[in-house]
């Protein structure tokens, strides 16, 4: 009756063990570091560069605890950690990897930054064991509201709608007098009304975006004024935002901080919160390596080479570097941008098994590509990637043919990493809208420590009060509700770090109340226990009906907070979605440990016992015990 099958009990001693082996790196705290990455798209992390970290220290007398090198999807990192107790050393190898690495202040390549790194032992990480991440209220760190310039979007997309109309009207051969732009407006001149007339039927059918008008003017009686309507101009700002958070994503997610928060607040603003960043400095610093792509033509003509020579630049020319240094001269017209990739991906030329960088331009961009590859074959075109504002030529191919349908396939001379790494930096994306800084705020570790004391002080002590009242009062019955609690605050804890949550104190908030749904559990189950054995029922049988009708309201109300819990998950963002989250695993842990793992003690002590008289559950209140005293 009271009896579990070995196969249950070694399910849920396997459950427990997992559980304590996955809690344990949470208990190691974390220690100061000092993180070096990329300071530019074009610079990367390698081997050597940690043998050159390594040097910088030994030459500086600094011997860190461990120097790291992490390879991360789009981005290697290096981290030096530090003892606890040596956030001076931090300090001082900052300083000496800045000076040391960095030899142009001006135009860092690496970004050296203050963090803080998880001391977990190696045996704990070879089985990916890791601690949870930590929140900004609770690991300390940088937060930043941006503010998105919506008007500069607007703007934007206006100028390239003055280049489509453009295009369009000298493709069908129609002429004008010239079209200026006037915020996002785009205004058209023409000399017939014939002309104005084709124009704007033109543009009715193929620039569904655009409020078109006719309006009379003395000085010039034909003008066709194009306007972006209020349709166009809403999905311009949301697309503005969507894009700079995805281009923010792509640049602070493989930069080693851990769970940064980029999200939208309000119609045109960004929080972003990077937890363990202590460098105001460095964290703007990654913020600004937003890149900007521009496709240009280079400028191979003798004249301009010449000039070149002589050291001047030709009028309509700009001059870059490309990767290895040498200056290529490009055409100051932009061609297209970012803002017209779509995807980018290394792969092989089906002839030549030649590395490729394969790209995927939208509508427009193939349209305009096509003319210009059409238009310029045997020149190059220059792709310049565009940070901190200034410019390097990534790739400069030349044109073979016309190139149409929007697929587009760079090649020469590169090696197949090359070829990968040309196309992370073309599928980085660039920011739609500029962007500022409207508030910012620092928030310390010491502070982060002291709400971490806080919830973990006030969490321990509401356990151990009621573990004494629940030992007290259910006596060996209590034991076991004890036991039950510890497991259920233990497995979340494990879930959670398995899952890599971030924990808030929201969180901690939901860990508290997980314990106190379980104890409702283990309180509802020994008073059936304790109802039973007052209807004179023989222990045994008490324990099973006990656990047995108590599930039911178990269940029943452990589900209507889960119902609650997830309305919460699903419509609440930032702290309340991380509060559901651990609300609603704390509710699955609760009902495992509050009826599997207690009934399994339970069954440990008193299953075995054919003849069982009693039960140490407390004293047994009897309404006849009562009577018969009066």
């Amino acid at each position: 009756m009271n009896r579990y099958p070995l196969w249950k009990y070694i399910v849920i001693g396997v459950a427990l063990f997992i559980g304590c082996l996955y809690t344990l790196p949470n208990f190691y705290g974390e220690s100061p570091a000092v993180q070096v990455s990329s300071g530019k798209a074009t610079v990367k992390v390698t081997d050597q560069t940690l043998k050159n970290v390594e040097q910088v220290l030994a030459d500086a007398n600094l011997h860190p605890n461990g120097v790291f090198y992490e390879q991360g999807a789009q981005q290697n990192t290096i981290r030096v950690r530090f003892e606890p107790t040596e956030a001076e050393k931090q300090l001082k190898a900052r300083e000496a990897l800045e000076r040391a690495l960095n030899v142009d202040p001006e135009s860092p390549s690496y970004i050296v930054a203050l963090n803080l790194v998880p001391n977990t032992p190696q045996w704990l990480l070879n089985i990916n064991a890791l601690p949870m991440y930590l929140g900004l209220d609770l690991r300390g760190g940088v937060h930043f509201l941006l503010q998105v310039d919506m008007s500069a979007a607007i703007e934007k997309r206006a100028e390239a709608t003055l280049a489509d109309i453009r295009t369009q009207l000298r493709d069908k051969h129609i002429r004008h007098r010239g079209i200026t732009r006037t915020g996002d407006v785009v205004n058209v001149a023409f000399a017939t009304q014939e002309e104005r007339g084709r124009a704007n039927d033109l543009l009715r059918n193929t620039q569904p975006d655009l409020k078109l008008s006719l309006p009379d003017s003395a000085e010039a009686p034909y003008i066709l004024s194009a306007q972006l309507s209020p349709a166009a101009i809403q999905s311009v700002q949301a697309y503005a935002l969507k894009q700079n958070i995805s281009t923010l994503h792509n640049r602070i997610n493989e930069l080693g901080v851990a769970e940064p928060v980029i999200a939208q607040q309000g119609a045109d603003r960004i929080v972003v919160q990077l937890p363990g960043v202590q460098d105001t400095a460095k964290a703007k610093d990654i913020l600004g390596r937003t890149a900007t792509l521009e496709v240009r033509l280079v400028d191979d003509s003798p004249e301009a080479l010449t000039q070149l020579a002589e050291g001047t630049v030709p009028f309509g020319d700009e001059k870059f570097l490309d990767r290895e240094g040498r200056p290529i001269l490009v055409k100051r017209r932009v061609i297209l941008t970012g803002e017209n990739l779509n995807d980018a991906q290394p792969g092989f030329d089906s002839q030549t098994q030649e590395p490729t960088v394969n790209l995927e331009l939208d509508n427009r961009g193939a349209r305009i590509f096509k003319d210009v590859t059409r238009d310029n074959v045997g020149k190059r075109i220059a792709i310049i990637l565009f940070e901190k504002g200034k410019g390097e030529v990534v790739t400069a191919p030349v044109v073979r043919q016309e190139i149409g349908g929007g697929r587009v396939q760079i090649s020469g001379r590169m090696t197949a990493i090359e070829a990968t790494d040309t196309a992370l930096l073309l599928r980085a994306g660039s920011l739609a809208a500029p962007m500022e800084i409207v508030e910012e705020r620092l928030i310390g570790p010491s502070l982060g420590e002291a709400n971490i004391e806080a919830g973990f002080k006030s969490t321990l002590y509401g356990f151990v009060v009621i573990a004494l009242f629940m030992c007290i009062y259910y006596q060996l019955f209590g034991v076991f509700s004890a036991v039950s609690l510890v497991s259920n605050v233990m497995m979340l804890i494990a879930i959670l770090s398995m899952l890599q949550a971030t924990l808030t104190l929201p969180g901690i908030a939901a860990i508290a109340l997980t314990l106190g749904m379980a104890v409702d559990a283990n309180v509802l189950i020994n008073e059936r226990i304790r109802e039973e054995l007052r209807a004179g029922r023989l222990p045994q049988l008490a324990i099973s009906e006990g656990y047995d009708r108590a599930l039911a309201t178990i269940l029943d109300s452990n589900i209507t907070s889960l119902i609650a819990g997830l309305a919460l998950l699903i419509f609440g963002s930032g702290p309340v979605r991380g509060f559901a989250v651990v609300h609603c695993l704390g509710i699955a842990t609760s009902i495992f440990t509050s009826v599997m793992v207690s009934r399994s003690l339970v069954n440990a002590v008193y299953g075995r016992r054919k003849k069982l008289t009693h039960i140490a559950i407390g004293q047994i209140w009897r309404a006849d015990a009562k009577s018969s005293k009066r």
